[in-house]
């Protein structure tokens, strides 16, 4: 569709995904200029203010060097003299004089009673410019022809804009139509008018999202499997005793959450969640014993190849001569997947452990009963739907290492049981997490304590090659190179798995104990001696996943450093890394990540497994979402009324496309 004459701009919506009306008016301001007037008393230090009024003395112009400063006293309607400064706007000092009015804005120093003007306007500010929307676009769409777009459409009475919510909940909370609604965001005569049309769309998406989740709960407990066996939880009970190491509470209690659930004759759908070494591997391991219990086959799904070989040497270990245990990954030949697919279709294996290769449509198994995907977020929902669907009526585990608090859970979680660790089976971690200033000198100080000690580090960069940004894994190879020789190898998603398999395995053994890595490393691989991380351009990495790459060092809980390093990043992001030197818990940090998100930019959590939304906050309106919970559970107890046909068709819609089995 076509917006403007100018191709340009049409092309710039397109890429921008900005292909319909509907998609133009809920590309929402992503923050707004306030002209209202301030208040003249109490100012705070610091404060953004807003005055009227004129100059009560002549400007001054000087520089130093290559700063320009203006200075002059003003007056405001309201009688109250300020000193005001502006810093190199040179071009501003012809504009002033004392015959004109001013709209001023500016930052209070509260010390010297000055405003430091960061915008100056001749004249008053029109009443239908005080509150501005300004949105996120690209160069070639100016402000304000976005805005006469949105205002084109919004306002025309031939456009229909429908409501989401149910008029029987739009009357309970007094809440406006959609089209009031998206009015209000865009045109607003201050900001209550903001809150009132975001307060719409946020209990749209909450309520929506809920109800989805709902409708996949209730379909998912629906499906039964009246031909299991009951898992024998002596045997169970007996087997952990046999353990070289005592589980945690939070290991026995989520055993026993699963155990019970894979007993239940509707089908398991459960997420393990857990931050990083808190043992989810072993609670899974356990439940896929069970599975082998009852006779069926288990299938542990790893998003890599590393980390389906470190999986498959763990179930091996584990369970020595008591199951067999196969792997299944696409770097073998096709003579050892042969193999493997026969003795799977022959239930000669009881356990597979694999990546994709698992959900291959050459890959039967005899008696799948149970599925367990281990970083679930790393594959999309058909691979999930494709491997459970292998099965007659599998029961699934779902693992995630992004943990976030149990009551968060259940709400974001709601088609899902979740089971939730949050204690360390042998040690604490012993981390010590750094925010410095980038120093090659500083950093290969580091490097050296910990190669005396004949431990292992971990350097990450934000990308694979050199010529797009600084610290990508090759110009980083090249600079430890340059100092360590044959003790660096690199490692990346571009390599060869035998490349991969070759730098693990140097690197393991300590014949490189310098890894250039970038994120690959973030899931799984366990070197006890690792105790030094790297990091470079660290405010490129969300704070979750930061979290996850420093869970790869310390692991014998032995005293081990991160360094997040940083070199011309604003302050905010330094201040945002600076979390990180404060807490350990991955919970506290997953919330803290959350919190700090505002509408539209949730783009980072499907790196991290959780939802996307585009108008509400997961941690300041998540009393919205357990509402909106509520309400979904009273729609579909009152299904059958005409009310509520259109939002259940929509969910229905939704859930069709992006549920995880077919019912």
């Amino acid at each position: 569709m076509k917006f403007s004459k100018s191709e340009r701009i049409n092309l710039a919506l397109d890429q921008m995904g900005i292909t319909s009306i509907d998609a133009l008016v809920h590309h929402l301001p992503r923050t707004y200029n306030d002209f209202s007037l301030t208040r003249e008393t109490n100012l705070e230090n610091k404060e953004r203010v807003v005055l009227y009024g004129r100059l009560v003395s002549n400007p001054t112009i000087v520089k130093k060097g290559k700063l320009t400063i203006i200075r002059f006293s003003f007056i405001t309607e309201s009688f109250n003299y300020f000193k005001v400064v502006v810093f190199n706007r040179p071009y501003l000092y012809k504009t002033l004089n004392l015959s004109s009015h001013y709209t001023i804005v500016g930052s209070y120093d509260k010390d010297t009673a000055t405003i430091n003007v960061i915008n100056l306007v001749k004249g008053p500010i029109p009443d239908n410019e005080k509150y501005k929307a300004i949105y996120s676009l690209p160069s070639v769409i100016e402000n304000y022809q976005f805005a006469n777009m949105v205002k084109k459409y919004l306002f025309d009475e031939n456009i229909n804009f429908p409501d989401v919510v149910p008029s029987y909940f739009k009357q309970k909370y007094q809440l406006l139509s959609h089209k009031e609604a998206l009015e209000r965001v865009h045109v607003p005569s201050g900001p209550n008018d903001v809150h009132l049309g975001l307060r719409v769309l946020k209990y749209e998406e909450c309520l929506l999202f809920t109800l989805q989740t709902q409708i996949i709960r209730r379909e998912n407990k629906s499906l039964q499997n009246n031909e299991k066996n009951k898992i024998d939880t002596l045997k169970i009970n007996e087997f952990i005793k046999g353990l070289d190491y005592k589980l945690t509470h939070d290991q026995v209690l989520a055993v026993r959450e699963i155990i019970l659930d894979m007993n239940e004759p509707s089908l398991m759908y459960r997420l393990l969640q857990g931050d990083v070494g808190t043992g989810k591997t072993l609670v899974a391991n356990i439940a896929l014993f069970g599975a082998y219990l009852r006779g069926d086959q288990g299938a542990l799904m790893a998003p890599t190849d590393a980390l389906a070989h470190q999986h498959f040497e763990t179930l091996t270990k584990l369970f020595k001569d008591k199951l067999k245990v196969g792997l299944l990954v696409g770097s073998m030949t096709n003579a050892e997947k042969k193999i493997i697919k026969e003795q799977l279709i022959n239930k000669e294996i009881d356990i597979v452990v694999g990546t994709h290769a698992l959900f291959s449509n050459d890959v039967q198994y005899a008696r799948l009963g149970l599925v367990v995907i281990d970083e679930q977020h790393k594959f999309g929902v058909n691979q999930r739907l494709l491997l459970a669907s292998k099965g007659e009526n599998t029961d699934l585990l779902l693992m995630s290492a992004t943990p976030i608090p149990r009551t968060l859970a259940l709400t974001l979680y709601g088609d899902l049981d979740v089971s939730t660790l949050t204690e360390y089976p042998v040690l604490n971690r012993n981390i010590e997490t750094k925010v410095i200033k980038e120093d090659d000198k500083k950093v290969f100080k580091y490097v050296d304590e910990s190669l005396k000690r004949n431990n292992r580090v971990f350097v990450v960069a934000p990308l694979i090659e050199m010529g797009v940004r600084d610290n990508s894994v090759e110009e980083l190879y090249q600079r430890f190179f340059n100092k360590y020789q044959d003790k660096v190898v690199m490692l990346h998603g571009k390599l060869e798995q035998e490349e991969k398999d070759a730098a693990l395995e140097s690197f393991k053994n300590g014949e490189t104990p310098i890894l250039i890595s970038t994120t690959v490393i973030e899931v799984g691989i366990d070197i006890k001696n690792a105790d030094l991380m790297v990091i470079y351009s660290a405010s490129n990495f969300g704070l979750a996943s930061l979290h996850q790459i420093r869970g790869r060092i310390g692991r014998d809980g032995s005293e081990s450093t991160c360094l997040l390093l940083y070199k011309n990043e604003e302050e905010e992001d330094v201040e945002k890394l600076k979390i990180l030197e404060n807490t350990l818990d991955g919970f506290k940090i997953a919330e803290e990540d959350l919190a700090m998100r505002g509408p539209g930019d949730m783009n980072g959590l499907k790196q991290s497994g959780m939802p996307n939304f585009a108008y509400a906050n997961i941690i300041s309106d998540f009393k919205m979402f357990e509402v909106a919970r509520d309400d979904a559970n009273y729609i579909l107890n009152h299904s059958n009324s005409s009310e509520f046909k259109n939002i259940l068709n929509l969910a229905y819609d939704y859930t069709k496309e992006n549920k995880f089995r077919n019912v």
